[in-house]
């Protein structure tokens, strides 16, 4: 998988060429410390992955994130963790926080490859077929899947994606978040972020920041907290 780094400081932005050059799966096309340059860049040839600073001055890394072509999938980097939780409004993949750790850096990259290879090899089908109170049928690889909804653990919006979380699959189809929410039933599926509906019978804990579902741990979105709070404490 390619991969482009952006980041206006010279040493975070060396910092992360060592962890992208230790990790043969990835191929660096280049490291950016002007954002203007990298969105030049990014117009001009396919890229697969950015590590992508937030604070930057004139543009900083939500608004690059907005810019750039869906296929192009984003791990943004900050020194500042208040801003770590505005990624996934543009659909990141992960955050990390620096000093970027090597371990940390393995476990973000590990979720983009699968997801690289998920949306790059899976013929994915057109979205909910039909639905009961009890389960719904998803095209996905044209099959019909019959999942239940008690077995969801969680849904994820990715690109034009969602994908289905259950204990043992995970099952990807081309529609959007909100539409497959409308099949849902309400008492048991919660919005926790832009990007992530929860069945609530499978979470484990929360704190301010985050849910956790077995090993998942699912960011909680500044806009939604209140509200989550709210149905999960009641």
């Amino acid at each position: 998988m390619n991969c482009i780094i952006v980041d206006d400081e010279p040493l975070a932005r060396k910092a992360i060429q060592l962890l992208v050059r230790d990790d043969e799966r990835l191929e660096l096309l280049g490291a950016f410390g002007d954002p203007s340059e990298a969105l030049d860049f990014l117009r001009s040839r396919p890229v697969d992955l950015i590590f992508l600073d937030i604070r930057m001055p004139e543009m900083n890394g939500i608004e690059l994130a907005k810019s750039i072509g869906r296929e192009t999938l984003v791990i943004f980097t900050t020194a500042y963790a208040e801003y770590a939780l505005d990624s996934y409004e543009v659909e990141a993949i992960d955050y990390l926080v620096k000093p970027v750790e090597a371990l940390r850096f393995k476990k973000a990259l590990e979720k983009a490859l699968n997801y690289h290879q998920l949306l790059t090899s899976h013929v994915a089908g057109e979205g909910v077929e039909s639905a009961s109170s009890d389960f719904m049928y998803v095209k996905s690889d044209r099959r019909y899947f019959k999942i239940k909804f008690p077995e969801i653990l969680f849904i994820e919006g990715l690109k034009d994606y969602v994908i289905v979380h259950t204990a043992n699959h995970r099952i990807i189809t081309r529609m959007n978040l909100r539409t497959v929410h409308g099949f849902l039933p309400a008492d048991h599926f919660l919005r926790v972020n832009k990007s992530c509906i929860v069945n609530t019978e499978h979470i484990d804990s929360f704190d301010n920041n985050d849910i956790y579902i077995g090993k998942h741990e699912i960011p909680l979105g500044n806009a939604y907290r209140e509200a989550v709070f709210a149905r999960l404490m009641r």
